[in-house]
């Protein structure tokens, strides 16, 4: 939930009505994504997230994973009946093991997606939607960037260490 993607994540589906939960590795990353709007947000380094949801009993009726790998079975246990996975990142790897019974069972949705092969036309079609939905959200100031810090281009070996150090909260942005 405190990466760039993650905290953008949290404030549409709020302005959209949804109720969000997600997962981060640390106590003030929990707090930050709680500040941006979750309802309930779980320190993956201390708790089992299949776990804290089965003991409040909380379904997830759309998942967004960006880790994969045994995230996907586990995604499938607290994936509510008709919810929909939805990988679009693989940072423990895109190889997974997984019962399908369960997928059909609750006849889930379990689907990927990336911008980068797609058409242009595609492309088009979905920052027009972008546009329609979301682009009044920002205006509105309900949506924003988190912006965590800002680096010079010639600076980019510092900022990719910095991302690889896990210990920012939003985006790291290169300027030119």
């Amino acid at each position: 939930g405190s990466s760039g993607i993650g905290t953008t994540a949290i404030m549409l589906a709020k302005a959209l009505g949804a109720r969000v939960i997600v997962t981060a590795g640390s106590e003030d990353k929990c707090r930050a994504c709680r500040d941006l709007g979750a309802d309930l947000a779980i320190n993956y380094r201390n708790e089992d997230f299949v776990a804290v949801l089965a003991a409040q009993k909380i379904q997830a009726d759309v998942i967004l994973d960006m880790v994969g790998a045994d995230y996907v079975a586990r995604n499938v246990k607290v994936a509510a009946l008709h919810g929909r996975i939805v990988n679009i990142a693989f940072q423990k790897g895109s190889k997974v093991e997984i019962d399908l019974m369960p997928v059909m069972l609750k006849r889930l949705i379990l689907t990927g997606s990336t911008l980068r092969p797609r058409t242009v036309a595609e492309k088009a079609e979905i920052a027009r939607a972008l546009e329609e939905t979301v682009w009044p959200l920002i205006a509105a100031e309900q949506v924003r960037p988190v912006i965590f810090r800002t680096f010079p281009l010639a600076e980019a070996a510092a900022a990719h260490a910095l991302m690889e150090s896990s210990q920012h909260i939003g985006k790291i942005v290169l300027e030119a």
